[in-house]
């Protein structure tokens, strides 16, 4: 309890800092969610109709899944530096495979005989697309997009190692002062966010999987 009294009585001290911390963290993750979304769901949909592609897109995908998160940032470190964009472009990384993998498998479970029947009433593509496939799969997409804001707000921590600042530089200056208090600025902030991703998230994907019923 003392450390978490500490931790609050940092946070009045410097809201300032804070609050520009968090600033820095919720736009990091929101950026890089954004851009794998508008990424990933395209390329989804794509590869869910062409299998030729879809093998080497997937398998390449799934191998960065594998790659952990601190890895990611140390491997883009040397190529593009350390500071705001190259923290964006690793969790844009590592946003893109739950999205992909997601979209990829919500379109491939639509029933060859719905989009059949759908043509045969004289829709074109675009049409089977927009008012059949997509509100199908939107269920699946947004449980992607839920799961790649969770990791991407977590991982966003892993920043504070090359320079992009957000609400890890706590946690690796407490980490490395041996200051508990501190590394709680940072942490119970995360893992706040973190659970709100997901609340909002899921509430989203019971609204999408009403309007389906209805």
């Amino acid at each position: 309890m003392e450390i978490i009294m500490k931790a609050y009585q940092y946070v009045l001290d410097n809201q300032e800092r804070f609050f520009e911390a968090v600033r820095v963290h919720l736009t990091l993750s929101i950026t890089a969610l954004v851009i794998g979304l508008l990424l990933c769901v395209p390329l989804g949909v794509i590869c869910a109709k062409n299998p030729k592609i879809a093998s080497t897109v997937m398998n390449t995908i799934n191998s960065l899944r594998v790659i952990p998160s601190l890895a990611i940032l140390v491997i883009i470190l040397p190529i593009l530096g350390t500071g705001f964009i190259p923290a964006l472009v690793a969790l844009t990384i590592l946003a893109c495979p739950p999205i992909l993998i997601n979209t990829f498998l919500g379109f491939r479970g639509i029933d060859p005989a719905i989009t059949e029947a759908a043509s045969g009433m004289g829709m074109d593509q675009r049409q089977i697309l927009r008012k059949i496939e997509f509100p199908l799969a939107i269920p699946l997409v947004i449980a992607g997009g839920k799961t790649a804001a969770v990791e991407v707000v977590a991982s966003a921590t892993l920043a504070a190692f090359i320079g992009g600042g957000g609400l890890g530089t706590f946690i690796v200056n407490g980490l490395g002062m041996y200051n508990f208090s501190l590394l709680v600025v940072g942490a119970l902030p995360v893992a706040a966010l973190a659970i709100f991703s997901e609340v909002i998230f899921a509430g989203i994907e019971r609204l999408a999987t009403r309007y389906q019923r209805d």
